[in-house]
């Protein structure tokens, strides 16, 4: 066996099942309400578009209490031929072991790479285990560019609502797009496909006793896949329902997590970023059409109040790192009749820019400086609400894409403030 400890039946079952073509594999912990839907989405997808391939299933799972493990051993398709009319299936294998290491999402992801290695697959995937709205052909998706295409990473492509994914729309996305030079519109979206080659490429960093292998292993495995030269394409899934966060809630831990994580990378690629010089289209799979998606209810007097009281009590802390510039303009956003609040691009792009160049040079204790962002970001997306508040899907993604160049144009900006400060 491999790097990792394996219940001695999890190993009897590897060497029962010995090689393998694909393998799906599940984080799961407390996941009882969604997990039947989830696993019985991944059979079908193996049944209905792999039924010569040898397929298997891993639920990896960080310590369920709820009754999930039964409820995935229960998770069956009692008629394949209701669903699949007529198709030749090749039973799936399925595995359910619990993860070692630092509790984690990354740490449950390492056992799956694990056992891809182990079993030598070709194609891989993993999906969140609180999805509603999976459906057999995402295992299509997410698996067959791998196949048929020679991809070597697949991203996951959604429609969202527009005040779902603030954090990918005003951060994260428009930050790896112009620090790696791919547009790669979900970097964070937690459910992605990759080759076995990518897999044993994964296990050979030196990441699973860090905080990537708590919560930021979807951003690093993105960008570890694009910065290493990986061939890298995206497959349009349709609506990912899950349960909606508020963007006006209090979002610091999870900006401290993504947002940590995305400047921890900026640090082991900084030769890779900064040579990229603009970004380049993803080839993009899949039927893209529109999808009904749920509301999300967003409390703008509350984001605004939270902004301001950031400006009062932050700004001997910003005032450290951001120019003068981006403080007179915080004094005087600050102010402003909530009619009149607005965070233009270029200064949202040039804050970010310098958050990142502080966490590179230390400047602030990492936790401290991360979730002083938290009253900027909420701040930003009032603007955003206020700005798109009747704005269709097209006209928000334009002024997503928007941002996205900005952040590309002021890329010399990063670039200066790094090495002054580095």
């Amino acid at each position: 066996m491999n790097g990792i400890a394996l219940r001695e039946e999890v190993q009897d079952r590897i060497q029962d099942i010995r090689e393998a073509d694909i393998l799906v594999g599940i984080p799961i912990y407390n996941n009882a309400r969604t997990i039947g839907h989830v696993v019985k989405a991944v059979q079908v997808g193996f049944a209905k578009y792999f039924p010569d391939k040898k397929c298997v299933l891993v639920n990896s799972d960080g310590g369920s209490t709820d009754g999930t493990m039964e409820v995935i051993h229960n998770a069956t398709i009692e008629d394949f031929q209701s669903i699949l009319l007529h198709h030749r299936v090749r039973p799936a294998f399925k595995i359910t072991t619990p993860y070692h290491g630092i509790p984690g999402k990354g740490s449950a992801f390492r056992t799956i790479f694990e056992i891809a290695d182990i079993l030598n697959v070709k194609a891989c995937a993993v999906v969140d285990s609180d999805l509603r709205s999976i459906t057999p052909e995402w295992i299509e998706l997410l698996i067959k560019p791998v196949i048929e295409g020679g991809y070597d990473y697949v991203a996951p492509l959604y429609h969202r609502h527009k005040y779902d994914g603030t954090i990918t729309n005003s951060i994260v996305y428009p930050l790896t797009r112009a620090l790696y030079g791919k547009r790669v519109r979900q970097p964070i979206g937690g459910d992605f496909g990759f080759s076995g080659n990518l897999a044993k490429f994964y296990l050979t960093k030196d990441v699973w006793e860090t905080d990537v292998a708590k919560y930021g292993i979807d951003i690093w495995m993105t960008t570890t896949a694009i910065a290493n030269n990986f061939k890298v394409c995206q497959s349009f899934l349709g609506a990912k329902i899950h349960d909606p966060k508020d963007p006006g809630a209090d979002l610091s831990a999870m900006l401290y997590q993504v947002v940590g994580a995305a400047f921890d990378l900026m640090d082991a690629y900084s030769d890779n970023w900064k040579t990229a010089a603009h970004s380049e289209p993803t080839q993009t799979f899949g039927f893209q059409y529109a999808v009904g998606l749920e509301p999300i209810a967003v409390n703008l007097d509350r984001m605004i109040d939270k902004f301001r009281l950031g400006v009062k009590e932050l700004r001997d802390l910003w005032s450290v790192f951001l120019g003068n510039g981006i403080m007179d303009f915080l004094f005087n956003a600050e102010k402003l009749p909530k009619e009149e609040f607005h965070i233009p691009d270029e200064i949202w792009a040039e804050v970010i820019y310098c958050f990142a160049s502080a966490a590179h040079k230390n400047l602030i204790n990492k936790e401290h400086l991360l979730k002083s962002l938290t009253p900027l970001y909420i701040g930003r997306t009032a603007s955003f609400v206020i700005e798109t508040w009747d704005a269709a899907a097209e006209e928000v993604e334009a002024k997503i894409e928007n941002l996205c160049r900005v952040f590309e144009e002021k890329k010399k900006f990063l670039i200066e403030k790094w090495d002054e400060w580095g």
